[in-house]
């Protein structure tokens, strides 16, 4: 039985186009919705291990009931023998007493002695067979439960292999359905990689996690301090990637900004790094959209502030790896997930 993969689904996002700082209703809503997702897709993950246990649980039951059947019909044949020697038995008494029986109608004008002699003879071969024809009827009926135990545990034999072969069928679906996707991400990867080629090492990187391409943009490269305003560096790396989301309409696409775990001084519409870590996010959301073909509902924007850092280190050189934009790029898992709802 082959391993199943953990499967790591997301779950769609709903991309909002903010003209102005995203209310806390709207922002709480994403946020929830996002919470959902991801209850789904660890569900899905779930649901997934329990088909392979219960695949697993099948296939060992369907092996004792093989086991016990092979016994049930090797069981079968040596009664069958015995039935056949029985048989055999009987015969051989019967001629036997067929015999007795002319012998003693040959020698009922003989004396007293000799005919109680062979009745007596006649008349234990007699309880013999008797005893013999009770035994035969007995392995008899004792054959035919066996065989109706038998019929019985074969028709059980078929349900389980049938079971087993539509669960292993669902699995391969499954299988291949993950692996397309797969594909397609290692494919995407490779192509946002090719387009953001003059960037890379330069405040910008590509990474594949869990089943999603991860294309992280530091601050350097994108804003001043403290700022939500795209620096032109980064304006001409965003344009880079809008083909390549263009081209691609079955990607889901999330912009996370994140910061430092340093307080940000409230000053004008920015009140803390919960409003920089969102205004950053809408910020690059607006600029590729802007002119493009992305269809809008593809994308959504989102700050998560200092609380998701990536490297938990209290110095510099770690604060400048967590003040940074991810661009998250997600398949759609409709084909997966109509799947799991069908069975």
């Amino acid at each position: 039985m082959r391993s199943l993969k953990i499967v790591a689904v997301s779950a769609i996002y709903v991309g909002l186009i903010l003209s102005s700082c995203v209310p806390a209703k709207e922002f709480q809503a994403l946020q929830d919705k996002n919470v959902k997702c991801e209850e789904e897709r660890e569900r899905f993950s779930i649901e997934n291990e329990a088909l392979e246990v219960n695949l697993k649980e099948l296939d060992s039951k369907y092996k004792v009931m093989k086991a016990e059947y092979e016994q049930l019909v090797a069981d079968s044949l040596s009664r069958s023998v015995k039935m056949n020697r029985l048989r055999d038995d009987n015969q051989r008494l019967s001629s036997r007493y067929a015999e007795l029986q002319e012998l003693q109608k040959s020698i009922m004008a003989g004396s007293q002695k000799e005919t109680r002699k062979v009745l007596a003879q006649l008349q234990k071969t007699q309880e013999e067979l008797q005893v013999k024809q009770d035994a035969l009827k007995e392995l008899e009926r004792q054959l035919n439960v066996r065989r109706k135990n038998l019929e019985e545990m074969q028709s059980h034999l078929n349900q389980v292999k049938g079971d087993l072969e539509e669960r292993n069928a669902r699995i391969v679906e499954m299988e291949q359905i993950l692996a397309r996707k797969d594909s397609a991400v290692m494919a995407l990867r490779r192509t946002v990689a090719d387009a953001l080629f003059g960037f890379e090492g330069k405040g910008l990187s590509v990474q594949l996690k869990n089943g999603k391409v991860y294309v992280s943009l530091e601050e350097q490269l994108m804003f001043k301090s403290g700022s939500h305003t795209v620096d032109a560096k980064g304006v001409q790396a965003l344009k880079q990637l809008v083909p390549v989301l263009e081209q691609s309409p079955d990607i889901n696409i999330m912009v996370e900004g994140h910061t430092d775990e340093l307080p940000f001084p409230s000053r004008g519409e920015l009140l803390d790094n919960w409003d920089l870590s969102v205004k950053r996010a809408t910020s690059i959301v607006r600029i590729l959209l802007e002119g493009s073909q992305i269809n809008p509902a593809r994308v959504t924007a989102s700050g998560r502030s200092q609380y998701h850092p990536i490297d938990t280190q209290k110095t510099a050189e770690a604060r400048q790896k967590n003040r940074r934009t991810e661009i998250i790029l997600t398949p759609k898992l409709d084909e997966l997930l109509e799947l799991l709802e069908n069975n």
